[in-house]
């Protein structure tokens, strides 16, 4: 699942906000976000926006793949 697909799903589960809302409430442009949506290509401040809004915890990690230490 992309992060878009995860970021609809949500939307959903937090009072089916549309992209336009989310957008607003991020200080975007809902043509500007509805590009970056289309995309799937977010930064990390996009990502801690979107979290805040959406009422959520970001979490950002690295897994090493022979180990699986979590970084």
């Amino acid at each position: 699942m992309g992060i878009t697909e995860k970021i609809r799903f949500l939307m959903v589960r937090r009072g089916n906000m549309s992209e336009a809302e989310l957008a607003r409430r991020m200080g975007e442009t809902p043509q500007n976000f509805n590009r970056k949506m289309k995309r799937d290509n977010f930064t990390e401040l996009d990502m801690r926006k979107m979290a805040d809004v959406l009422g959520c915890e970001l979490s950002i990690g690295f897994k090493t793949k022979d180990t699986e230490e979590i970084f």
